[in-house]
């Protein structure tokens, strides 16, 4: 049973029970309209509350059943509103916890709302490519304003019920109360005073106006583009709610619903859709059980005081827990206290952050120039200098002072993991923790199992990436991981495009023109050229057979590290991240592609998006097979989270599923004929033949 009859006096309770948030799924639609029936037939019964077991009162549609047939089988959400509306007795929806999406918009068809205080209220469906598809985009309006219920429909973000209480004329709440323990009681309360109450309040029946009418929407249109780029859902939620001032309900609901159904088979929605559910698969390990035990996880050290460090150490402190920095002097302890700081006063100056909360989270950090001190600490991140020589030294100086089941982590990018276990007397408490720069901002955690990598030392690291908010993804043990390991092979690329005949400049605008957030060669400047120097020198030595352009090379040999010096493929004014074309980098592109005796072609904006695109597909294939990443949505996770993917592509390996594979390996095909290419890397990965050959995507 995902919905449960309860009769309390002369109220039935309908009660959502559907886990983890009470989504509208087809059995707990046909309970709801079961119930309010059986209240109907019922003479005894005078009013109806419909609520949430557990932590939701209802977070929508239930995502097993997202983008499937089932969403639509009768009743629909549409017609289970109508059979609240349509009820003869009053129905009061009880919110609390969350009330989103389809919940909320099941709560808006009901009579009369009483939410407790906290309560996370929004319409998400934005985030998904969509707009609300059964009456949100009218109804809101209507209980809400205009204005306000725009703002929510348009970004999606969550409000809390009290907030909303506030607005002057809001009738979205009746009332608040007093705390959520005492919601059911006054749900009940307010059912039995409500009972004889006619006529019944429809939302549907509010008016709905704004005072500058066209004007108003012509400027929320506006900076809505500006924001919206490359998505079409949040201009058709302008759109919508605009036909909720101007048409009637019954035929703004008909807008609504033709403009959901288009974006529904948009490939942007189905992009983040794709995404959507990726990322929660992405948590999910098939051999860790999910009732695996975990490690008590209440402090944590850091093992270096960088940049990398410092973002880490942000990560923990923002989520509440202690953390002990090390470093091995002084002076390099006070630079990365001042920068963490830095970090936290720039966010108390814009706003972000409250001088009080910016104070508790500085009162959780100590530093230690010992690594005894960190004995008792329950987790421990190193983050030092990306060398085989330094990391065994830092492990085996961990191995001999943390207390046996601390977990150790390395954020290594590159380096192989099972070796950095092998440091120590413990591999199983051994596991890589993969940040992105700026740590303390990127979303993307990627998890490196080890081959003797403990299974609760999993679950517990996979937790823990949730509670700082890290969207996590695990990965085998591979030379750059899921990666870094195919950046390598967009790298190379990006490289030969300019022995080609490209300029820096013109590779760059093609790729964000198709839309990343920053093309191979500002990216780099962004994280330093020194290290993918290093990467490659590193490579030379253990495959001088694997074939780089020495542009690059001849790059780092001028000094040229990238933002960090001012100047790399591009320069760099201080305070500022524009990157200016640099004539004399052009110039030395140029010498180079003479050296090698290289005359240049034209080659198109198409070229350069389907070698770089193509090149991660098929790196991506053979990791794969190699069983490095477990599945196809976990290596679109890490691309749109880490690297700059975009979102409304899915990722590379929703958008060759979408350029068709077929397609993929005719391009790959025609790559492989170039002889200044790395012809052996263009042979497509036996997955993706076999793909073609069966008519399959990866997804």
């Amino acid at each position: 049973m995902t919905a449960h009859y309860t009769i309390h006096g002369s109220v039935a309770v309908i009660t959502l029970d559907n886990p983890p948030v009470n989504g509208l799924g087809m059995a707990t639609r046909r309970a709801i309209t079961d119930g309010v029936q059986q209240a109907q037939d019922d003479s005894a019964i005078q009013s109806i509350v419909i609520t949430g077991a557990g932590k939701a009162f209802s977070g929508g549609a239930d995502i097993k059943e997202f983008g499937t047939d089932k969403a639509m089988v009768e009743p629909n959400l549409r017609s289970v509103i109508l059979a609240v509306e349509n009820s003869s007795k009053p129905v009061i929806a009880a919110i609390h916890s969350v009330c989103m999406g389809g919940g909320l918009e099941l709560a808006l068809g009901c009579h009369y709302r009483i939410a407790a205080p906290g309560c996370s209220v929004a319409m998400p469906e934005v985030k998904l490519g969509l707009l609300p598809g059964a009456g949100g985009t009218q109804r809101l309006p209507r209980a809400l304003g205009v204005e306000p219920a725009l703002n929510m429909i348009v970004s999606g973000e969550v409000v809390k019920s009290e907030m909303l209480a506030m607005l002057p004329g809001q009738k979205l709440f009746d009332k608040i109360s007093e705390s959520a323990d005492s919601l059911a009681a006054e749900s009940l309360a307010f059912a039995a005073e409500v009972a004889d109450a006619r006529p019944l309040p429809l939302v549907r029946n509010l008016p709905c106006k704004h005072p500058q009418g066209d004007g108003y929407f012509q400027f929320a249109r506006n900076m809505v583009k500006g924001m919206a780029k490359n998505f079409p859902a949040p201009l058709k939620c302008v759109d919508a709610v605009q036909a909720a001032t101007q048409k009637s309900f019954d035929e703004g609901v008909a807008v609504e619903r033709e403009h959901f159904l288009n974006l529904m088979l948009s490939p942007e929605s189905r992009a983040l859709r794709h995404l959507f559910m990726a990322e929660r698969a992405a948590s999910r390990i098939a051999d860790v059980p999910a009732d695996t035990p975990l490690r008590d996880i209440k402090s944590v050290a850091v093992i270096g005081a960088g940049t990398m460090g410092g973002g880490i150490a942000m990560n923990f402190l923002n989520a509440g827990l202690p953390v002990k920095l090390l470093e091995m002097k002084q002076d390099a302890l006070d630079r990365g206290i001042a920068t963490i700081q830095k970090n936290y006063q720039a966010q108390v100056k814009k706003g972000k952050l409250k001088q009080d909360k910016y104070e508790q989270r500085m009162n959780l950090l100590s530093t230690t120039l010992n690594y005894d001190e960190l004995k008792d600490a329950d987790m421990v991140i190193e983050a030092v200098f990306e060398e085989m020589g330094v990391k065994e030294k830092v492990f085996k100086e961990l191995d001999r002072v943390m207390k046996p089941g601390a977990i150790l982590a390395s954020n290594t990018s590159t380096l192989d993991v099972n070796a950095i276990a092998n440091f120590t007397h413990r591999p199983q408490d051994v596991v890589g923790l993969h940040f992105f720069s700026p740590a303390n901002v990127m979303k993307l955690l990627e998890v490196v199992r080890a081959d003797k990598t403990a299974k609760d030392v999993m679950a517990t690291v996979m937790v823990v990436a949730k509670k700082i908010r890290k969207t996590a993804v695990v990965s085998g043990v591979c030379d750059g991981f899921i990666g870094n390991r195919m950046i390598d092979q967009y790298g190379r690329q990006a490289g030969f495009l300019l022995d080609e005949g490209c300029t820096p400049a013109q590779v760059d605008k093609a790729i964000e023109k198709f839309g990343f957030a920053m093309g191979p060669f500002r990216m780099s400047d962004l994280a330093g050229n020194d290290i993918s120097w290093a990467i490659r020198k590193r490579r030379h030595q253990e495959m001088p057979e694997m074939k780089y352009s020495k542009t690059a090379d001849l790059l780092c040999e001028q000094g040229r590290f990238g933002q960090k010096t001012g100047a790399g493929w591009y320069d760099y004014v201080a305070g500022k991240r524009d990157a200016i074309p640099n004539a004399d980098v052009v110039a030395m592109v140029v010498a180079n592609r003479q050296s090698q005796g290289i005359t240049p072609r034209k080659i198109s904006d198409e070229e350069i998006v389907q070698r770089l695109v193509f090149s991660l597909v098929n790196e991506a294939a053979h990791i794969l097979e190699e069983g490095i990443a477990a599945k196809a949505s976990d290596i679109d996770i890490a691309y749109v989270f880490g690297y700059g993917f975009p979102p409304q592509r899915g990722g590379p390996m929703l958008y060759a599923d979408q350029v068709g594979l077929f397609n993929v390996v005719q391009a790959m095909k025609r790559f492989a004929l170039n002889p200044l290419d790395d012809t052996d890397f263009w042979q497509p990965a036996p997955l993706l033949l076999k793909l073609v050959a069966e008519g399959k995507t990866f997804n």
